[in-house]
């Protein structure tokens, strides 16, 4: 399916079925696309997760229903799929600044979060610094933690703090880490839990003993859309990555994601230079 029409069919879904027992792993299934390429492009498109969005538009709803004073707050709980009426007002206080209770005949306490309309400009992604490249197989070696797409962007961050911490200690992880490069690729791959996804601090494995709490993983051969990023981290790598999921993805007539893996490619350099040169790889094959 095309990018763009799948990113408003996804919505068109969650629109229509707000108060059933959906997620994002449901959302996927419905427009019959990987939930880790939906949910990491939605993202990059809109500015926030499937999972916000649902969490965002029900509460929304619950704000318009409380607002009349006609709902109990246990109602409205079982209403917007909550357990009890703890944890939803919990929730709408965090969302909307205040709780339920004092929002009856005070539109203004309300948080607006209107249904999302996709319009995707192509600007130039046909344009971006890449090329296509085919790599024959190879495995990264790393260590790996799983995240949801909505605390990433925080919580990755500091898991490279805690992996470059360890250059300082004196043991077979270290090598390891000089040996293979561990480093050099950030790679995010499907997690086994719906809503999750795999993060690897990774390099090329080179052989030899892997340590304990390293892993391997297996990367068959592809073809690979490789994007260019010169700046200094992390906006340079940012804005490309957006830009793939925003202008290259839906207004590429040729190729579409092969695989659930992309990978962030560091060069070994100091990454606050202005030349500094990253880059975003992306497994392709061709559109049937």
């Amino acid at each position: 399916m095309e990018w763009t029409q799948c990113l408003r069919e996804a919505i068109a879904y969650m629109e229509d079925n707000l108060l059933e027992n959906i997620g994002p792993e449901d959302v996927a299934g419905h427009v019959h696309v990987s939930s880790f390429y939906l949910q990491h492009g939605f993202r990059m498109v809109t500015g926030c997760t499937l999972g916000e969005y649902l969490r965002g538009r029900r509460l929304y709803l619950a704000a318009l229903d409380a607002l009349g004073g006609q709902a109990t707050v246990l109602e409205l709980s079982y209403k917007y799929g909550y357990d009890n009426p703890e944890s939803f007002t919990k929730a709408f206080t965090r969302f909307h600044g205040v709780p339920p209770t004092k929002v009856r005949g005070n539109s203004r306490a309300i948080r607006p979060f209107l249904p999302l309309t996709v319009k995707i400009e192509i600007q130039g992604g046909n344009q971006m610094d890449y090329k296509i490249e085919k790599m024959e197989e190879f495995t990264l070696i790393g260590f790996v933690r799983q995240f949801s797409p909505e605390d990433s962007y925080n919580k990755i961050p500091k898991f490279w703090d805690e992996v470059m911490e360890l250059e300082g200690t004196q043991d077979d992880v270290v090598r390891a880490i000089k040996d293979h490069n561990i480093g050099e690729f950030g790679v995010c791959f499907g997690g086994f839990e719906p809503g999750r996804f795999f993060y690897m601090i990774a390099g090329i494995y080179q052989g030899g003993l892997v340590p304990v709490g390293l892993t391997t993983v297996h990367v068959p051969a592809a073809q690979w859309a490789k994007f260019r990023c010169v700046g200094p981290l992390p906006g340079a790598l940012q804005s490309v990555n957006t830009k793939v999921f925003s202008e290259w993805l839906p207004g590429n007539p040729d190729y579409e994601p092969s695989m659930e893996l992309n990978l962030e490619w560091y060069s070994l350099e100091d990454c606050s230079s202005p030349d500094y040169e990253s880059g975003i790889w992306l497994p392709v094959k061709p559109k049937a």
